[in-house]
């Protein structure tokens, strides 16, 4: 008997199984994004420390926008990600999509990033 997961589960399996291989280090720290139905979060990790480096999001204050779960939402938290990681003087990131995929806000916000002077 094969049993129905829902859309999460499949992307938390999807996220682990590419986490197994993906890592963040000093040099280069880990992208990585989480996508909820309302918001878009995206954070600088170092996984070697096991620490945040930079974190946004659209709760933070500096977006100011109406809608916080749409494209043009993605974007701006793009942006600000890209600006608080070259101020901490970091280039070169790995992508981490979170298991969801590449396209809508996901895309948006990786699109504004590698605009905004990060590469990956």
């Amino acid at each position: 008997m094969i049993t129905k997961l829902d859309k999460n589960a499949t992307r938390q399996k999807r996220h682990a199984r590419v986490r197994a291989k993906l890592s963040g280090t000093e040099a280069r720290p880990r992208l990585n994004v989480f996508r909820s139905n309302k918001h878009i979060y995206a954070q600088l990790i170092d996984d070697a420390k096991g620490v945040t480096l930079a974190s946004a999001s659209t709760l933070d204050k500096e977006i100011g926008i109406e809608a916080s779960s749409n494209a043009e939402a993605a974007q701006k938290v793009g942006e600000l990600i890209a600006k608080r990681a070259v101020e901490k003087g970091f280039k070169a990131v790995v992508f981490d999509r979170g298991g969801y995929l590449f396209h809508g806000r996901v895309k948006a916000l990786a699109d504004a990033a590698r605009e905004n002077g990060l590469e990956f």
